[in-house]
């Protein structure tokens, strides 16, 4: 069973267990999603994340306790990856480093989206000079941006604006792209291939279950 880290504050079962559900249908693997208390808007500013990082451990602490065989913690920062995998006995996997190395499987230009101002430095220093740009579509400022009509839509013009500069390939630098379905929109609409975060994330978790 793998235990799913979600960075932000809700009691609606579905929306905590969407992460969880997209790595279940596609690597039919089990897992048990928690969020962490008090973050309501999630990590989008290095407060924000300095603020999830204490509480990010003490959820990874309680998947532990119940048996997961591995935790990912599904936000592209990798916040509290670090401090987990020194803490726990048991694989810790980070959204943000799953997609790069995802994307550096495939050698080509990479263009990134996210929601903070700069690019999450898991991500940009793996890609290094791979990276042709980094993006945060115009009035995104919070993962509930993206949900509501126009941050979706302001997505795929960043999207658009990625391949236009350059970009063979799409990485997203926040699992937010992930709950709104972003990367079936642009893989259809663009036809360009898109490193989901979630998808990522849940590849390398579905390689770790193999070896247990």
């Amino acid at each position: 069973m793998i235990g799913v880290i979600r960075v932000f504050t809700s009691d609606d079962p579905e929306v905590v267990q969407k992460h969880g559900a997209i790595i279940e249908n596609i690597y039919h693997l089990r897992t048990i999603s928690k969020c962490i208390p008090d973050q309501p808007f999630g990590i989008h500013n290095d407060e924000t994340e300095e603020r999830a990082i204490p509480k990010i451990i003490e959820v990874g602490k309680e998947l532990e306790k119940e048996g997961c065989e591995a935790v990912v913690v599904s936000c592209a920062a990798d916040p509290g990856v670090a401090q987990l995998q020194q803490t726990l006995s048991i694989p810790v996997i980070g959204a943000g480093s799953a997609a790069a190395y995802l994307a550096l499987e495939s050698g080509v230009k990479t263009g990134v989206i996210g929601i903070t101002n700069e690019v999450p430095p898991v991500i940009g220093q793996a890609l290094g000079q791979r990276l042709v740009k980094y993006i945060r579509p115009e009035g995104v400022r919070t993962t509930k941006d993206l949900t509501a009509p126009e941050g979706k839509r302001k997505s795929i013009e960043a999207a658009k604006h990625l391949i236009e500069s350059g970009a063979k390939q799409i990485v997203f630098a926040c699992t937010g792209l992930s709950t709104i379905g972003l990367a079936k929109v642009l893989r259809e609409e663009l036809n360009v291939p898109v490193i989901d975060a979630v998808e990522a994330e849940g590849f390398l978790a579905s390689a770790i279950e193999e070896k247990i």
